[in-house]
């Protein structure tokens, strides 16, 4: 080999490396949609929504029959306002549905996100898609969350155009008496909920954790919905005072802020506390059974 072919081999630039598998926002992206087309695409899903969204028009029929009877005025303080201000249905809806439709609709969702794909025996192919566990409990959680906060929009836009329909609309009074004009008071129900929304996620956490425990979907839907029941009955006993403000369903109604002439906005940030602190222990279970799991279905 000459001088001349030697130093053109030694001033040849190397090789650059391949460059590296894209797994940046566009895929990140795609695999958000798939999995919102596949949890609002189920039928069960479709039916709990339409479910949810019946309470407030059933609520309001029943209210503007029975408005001019003896049963005028009776019921808790949120439904018996209704029938001056269409607004306050969109709360009472909310404040029947809180307690154990909305759980239900969670426990069923949350359930079956991770354990539906293993019944189903298509949770091992999403794994070698190729997507990292985590990100994939990430997506699960965030689609479940998409479904919640349309569950709640479904009752409170069915409640508001039902209130409007049958009773109007008008400046809104609060709870201490004071009237706040209307468009005051509409920002202040879409706070309630915006806080109802937000104070489910601690029970979102809970059961993509239970999702994670076993294969059979309905075990993690009825293990997260008597989580719920068991917190608010342990809510109602004085014995446990101690525990009352941390159990998950112990802020729930604190909505009612949003109904005072000065919104109680520590009262609302002590709620959304505890469930960050029910996500970040439970997602921190949840992920760590996830990741760590033997995953054969």
């Amino acid at each position: 080999m000459s001088p001349a072919d030697t130093a053109s081999v030694v001033s040849r630039p190397a090789a650059a490396p391949p460059p590296a598998p894209a797994t940046s926002r566009g895929a990140w992206g795609r695999l958000v949609r798939s999995e919102l087309r596949l949890v609002f695409g189920r039928r069960r899903n479709i039916a709990l929504l339409c479910g949810l969204a019946t309470v407030p028009l059933l609520l309001g029929v029943v209210l503007f029959v029975t408005q001019d009877s003896a049963l005028s005025g009776q019921g808790p303080g949120f439904v018996s306002r209704v029938t001056g201000n269409g607004l306050f249905l969109v709360v009472a809806a909310l404040f029947m549905c809180l307690p154990f439709l909305l759980p239900l609709t969670i426990g069923i969702a949350s359930g079956e996100a991770i354990a539906g794909e293993a019944a189903a025996g298509t949770l091992r192919y999403l794994l070698t898609v190729p997507v990292s566990r985590t990100r994939l409990l990430g997506v699960k959680a965030l689609a479940t969350m998409a479904f919640v906060a349309a569950a709640v929009l479904a009752i409170a836009g069915v409640a508001l155009v039902t209130g409007a329909a049958l009773f109007g609309l008008t400046d809104v009074t609060l709870l201490s008496g004071s009237t706040v004009p209307l468009a005051d008071g509409m920002l202040r129900v879409a706070g309630v909920a915006g806080y109802v929304a937000l104070s489910l996620t601690g029970l979102v956490a809970v059961g993509l954790f239970f999702s994670t425990l076993t294969e059979v979907p309905v075990g993690a839907m009825a293990a997260t919905v008597i989580l719920a029941i068991v917190s608010a009955v342990l809510d109602t006993l004085p014995q446990l005072a101690a525990i009352h403000g941390g159990l998950l369903t112990h802020h729930w109604l604190d909505f009612a802020e949003f109904l005072r002439v000065e919104i109680g906005w520590g009262v609302l940030g002590q709620g959304l506390a505890v469930q960050a602190a029910w996500v970040a222990i439970f997602g921190a279970l949840a992920w760590s059974r996830f990741t760590t799991a033997d995953v054969s279905s």
